[in-house]
Formats: structure tokens, sequence, C-alpha cells
């Protein structure tokens, strides 16, 4: 299969999974580069960044038409991350290639398995956002975005969920937000390696997953919240799985 249309079919399964879940973009797209297209972990995380800043700009507005954005939250969630996220973009790239893969791994391990053990009701309605709590979370999101060069979705949706207490549809606009900011944060610090990057393969994976964030949306529209919340888990289960896999082949 050519490089080219590894780039559009994994763009576009990148680009369903931030539409309808509101993350999980740049967990897919760093393995996907990686192991699919030949990337190295560095070359991948900064490339992940310009691809999930794109998709989840797009998919913002369509999820801000139907009001499920919380933009002060969101912002607030957002702007706590801006410095982490830059000095964690920084730093990654004095990283080794087996740190950086592994700690992927573990993250959305984390992530996932806070998703599964969340209960029903926290997710069926949005309760009262404690601004301490937002910020910090944000932090937090905003220093694993930079080093690991994800968005932050896939911590940001469990995060919102079962730490602020929005429900899920919410979440995941309100994460949308969140990506798009720490994504060009983290961005900002890696200039450089942006320059160096194969845009032949970058730019079609991104256009691919921008028309994907559009169906994902739709989709989402579908699906009962808490159905969505693990397939989530599930997913970024399966994904830090494939790769603890591949670092150890």
């Amino acid at each position: 299969m050519s490089a080219l249309l590894l780039a559009l079919t994994a763009g576009a399964f990148v680009g369903l999974a931030l539409g309808a879940l509101g993350g999980g973009g740049a967990v897919l797209a760093v393995p996907a580069l990686i192991h699919l297209l030949g990337f190295t972990p560095a070359e991948a995380t900064t490339a992940s960044l310009v691809i999930v800043a794109a998709t989840a700009a797009t998919g913002l507005y369509a999820h801000a038409r139907d009001g499920n954005v919380r933009w002060g939250t969101g912002l607030l969630f957002a702007a706590a991350g801006v410095v982490p996220a830059a000095i964690g973009g920084a730093l990654a790239g004095r990283l080794h290639p087996a740190l950086l893969t592994g700690a992927f791994a573990v993250v959305a391990a984390l992530a996932a398995l806070r998703m599964l053990r969340t209960p029903t009701e926290a997710v069926e309605a949005d309760r009262v956002v404690y601004k301490g709590r937002a910020a910090a979370a944000g932090a937090g999101l905003g220093a694993v975005t930079g080093v690991l060069g994800v968005g932050g979705g896939f911590l940001a949706v469990p995060a919102l969920v079962a730490t602020l207490g929005l429900r899920m549809r919410t979440a995941v606009g309100t994460s949308l937000l969140v990506i798009t900011v720490n994504a060009l944060a983290a961005l900002a610090t890696r200039t450089g390696t942006a320059n160096a990057l194969d845009w032949s393969v970058v730019a079609p994976f991104t256009g691919a997953a921008i028309l994907g964030a559009w169906d994902g949306k739709r989709w989402s529209g579908k699906v009962k919240a808490d159905a969505l919340r693990r397939i989530f888990a599930r997913v970024l289960l399966a994904v830090a799985g494939l790769m603890v896999i591949g670092s150890l082949v």
C-alpha cells in the first residue's frame, strides 16, 4: 500500500475519533505515523500536533453549533496548560525514543482505565466546575501534551468527565477547545522539527482527518453517551497494547 493511501486511511480514522469522541486523535496518529509511515518518534509526535490541531479546530466549530462546548471551563483548562505544554515540547526532543513510546502507552492505558471506572451517573449531567481543580488538571494535561506530542483529548475527556463532572457530550465538545490550544502551544516550541517533516504525507493525512471529523460528529449524535465513553476507553487500551508490543519488536 502506498504512503499516500496509508496516510489518507489513517487520517480518516483519526478524524473519526476526534469528531466522535473529542480525543484519541494523536493516540491513533502517533502509532500510525511510526509503524505505518516510517516516522521517528520525535517526527511522529510533532506531525501529530499539526494534524490534531487542525482537525480539532474543525471539530470544535461543529460541536459549538450544537451547544456542547463549555467555553469558560475549556479556556481556563487550556490556559493553565499553555506554559507546561511549551516547556514539555522543548524537553521532548531530548528524551530517548523508547522512553517516549513507553510513556505514551502508560498514559493511554491509565486514562482508559479511569474512563472505564467512571460511574454512569457522572456523565449524565454537567456539574459545578471548581476553577482551582480545572486549572490544576489543565496544567498537568498541558505538560503531557508537550512531552508526548498529543493534543490531550484522550486525557481531557476523562478529566472533564470524572474530575470536573461534565456530561460526556459536553466533555467531548469542550475537549476540542483544549486540544486546539494545547497542540498549538506545544507545536510553537517545535518549529525546527516541523520544517523537516514529510509534508507529502502530513498534508493528506491532515486533510483526511478533517473530513473524518465531520463524519465522526454526525456519528456521535446517534450513539449513547455511556457507549461513547466505553468505546473510547477500549480504543485507548488497544492502542496502548500495540505501542508496547511495537516497542519490544
